[in-house]
């Protein structure tokens, strides 16, 4: 018993990590001569060395600049997040070579933070290659797999032999790190499956490639939608997987950090929507934008909440001879809200897989009606002994005893009707080809509320009206 306490102590107590951030700082500030501090910085991950960019003086930095490679530097600027306050301690030129070095869709992310001006002055001094590869990137749409991919990749004719192929990957590596999988093309030079490195490493030089050759690679076309393909490459957990034309013509790759970066702006798009905001909002963004995208929601809820009150207002003899069941109402609402806003949240995230079909969407609805009706018995149980004792020593209402049961079947019948709304809704969206997202937080509460009011007013006067 002692030896396995100890070992779980032994566990809790992990040893500390290395403070890199502190160790670079010591490194760059240090006055080392140039070729010992490019020396000792190759030994850290250029993520790690761009998190202390913005602790450095301007100095600093622009020593760095002087002594690292365009290609070292590049590498660095994929991962800073404000990329354009470095830019603009580079002259244009300067700023070129770094950019015309990184992968064709970082550089297409860094020139879209840049002034309009600024941006086509560093554009004119690039490489004619790369500003192709910026350009195709450019010409789709955001929402299409075209402009998330990078032209990082390694192809090699169907027609080579083993040697040839090696030494093939071995000349574009030069150009080309993203080289775990090697892209194959036909005669027409159309794609037509893919090698993994380990395999061609390993191969006889007496085998054809089409031993090793894997014909049923998945690929992805450019005008796809970022969106509709999702899960599909999600799926995959490859390392890259080739994006072709309309020609079947490989024209680049989507990339596994790609495909996590979409991943995490559907999601932040998604919350976005749940929030009821037009679009993802920025901190570093204006307030005035801030306020634009707010704002149509709020116009929207505005008069949704104007059609609650008027369904309130048609229960006003309700109200003016049963006014202790106004205290009750904000409780009734809110958990109504709360638990249609938990079926969409489950809802949304079911139907953002392309895996779903009439059958799980049945049972989806059946699922969630059933934990709503549940849950619905356990709270209105809880309410009516809570609503009956406080009726019972307030003194308040016709018969504490109907009046807690008036107003716990309320809430179970609303926490069960907004689960099914909060379900049904999305799924309805999704049908017209409309963004289950939109179906946000705000405005499902917003409608389930006007049930709710509905169903509490509407059984206080079959209840306690009479009395």
């Amino acid at each position: 018993m002692e030896d396995r306490e100890e070992i779980k102590e032994a566990e809790q107590e992990s040893p500390p990590k290395r403070n890199y951030e502190e160790e670079l700082l010591s490194i760059i500030r240090g006055g080392l001569p140039a070729d010992e501090l490019r020396s000792k910085l190759g030994d850290y991950h250029d993520n790690d060395i761009a998190s202390v960019f913005g602790l450095l003086s301007e100095s600093d930095r622009k020593r760095l600049y002087r002594i690292l490679s365009d290609d070292q530097i590049s590498d660095i600027f994929s991962y800073l997040d404000n990329v354009e306050d470095y830019i603009a301690e580079l002259d244009a030129e300067k700023a070129a070579d770094i950019i015309e070095n990184m992968d064709a869709d970082d550089a297409v992310d860094v020139l879209d933070e840049l002034e309009d001006d600024t941006r086509r002055e560093i554009i004119d001094l690039m490489d004619e290659d790369a500003v192709e590869d910026i350009e195709m990137i450019t010409s789709y749409e955001d929402d299409m797999v075209g402009s998330r991919m990078t032209t990082n990749f390694i192809s090699i004719p169907r027609s080579f032999s083993v040697k040839q192929a090696m030494k093939s990957v071995i000349e574009q590596a030069a150009e080309n790190d993203n080289i775990s999988t090697i892209y194959v093309t036909d005669d027409k030079d159309s794609f037509c499956g893919a090698i993994e490195l380990r395999d061609l490493v390993i191969a006889r030089s007496t085998q054809s490639l089409d031993e090793i050759i894997i014909f049923s690679y998945p690929y992805v076309y450019a005008t796809e939608s970022v969106a509709g393909c999702l899960e599909e490459l999600k799926g995959y957990s490859e390392d890259s997987i080739p994006v072709l034309d309309n020609e079947n013509k490989i024209l680049g790759v989507i990339t596994s950090s790609d495909i996590v970066e979409v991943v995490d702006e559907e999601l932040g798009e998604d919350y976005a929507k749940l929030a009821g905001l037009s679009e993802e909002e920025d901190i570093k963004e204006p307030t005035f934008r801030s306020v634009g995208k707010r704002l149509p929601w709020l116009m929207i809820l505005l008069f949704l909440g104007l059609g609650v009150s008027t369904v309130v207002g048609l229960f006003d003899k309700v109200i003016d001879k049963l006014a202790y069941l106004v205290f009750f109402q904000s409780m009734i609402l809110d958990m109504a809200g709360n638990v249609g806003t938990q079926s969409l949240a489950v809802t949304i995230r079911v139907l953002s897989s392309d895996a779903t079909n009439g059958k799980t969407t049945r049972r989806l609805v059946f699922k969630e009606t059933l934990v709503g009706f549940l849950n619905g018995l356990i709270v209105g149980a809880l309410a009516f002994v809570a609503s009956w004792a406080y009726l019972a020593i307030t003194g308040q209402g016709v018969s504490p005893l109907l009046s807690a049961l008036c107003i716990s079947a309320a809430m179970a019948t609303a926490m069960l009707v907004s689960s099914f709304f909060g379900t049904m809704i999305p799924i309805i969206f999704k049908k017209l080809k409309i963004d289950p997202a939109v179906a946000s937080g705000p405005l499902i509460t917003t409608i389930n509320d006007m049930v709710a009011v509905c169903i509490y007013y509407a059984l206080a006067m079959l209840l306690l009206m009479a009395l």
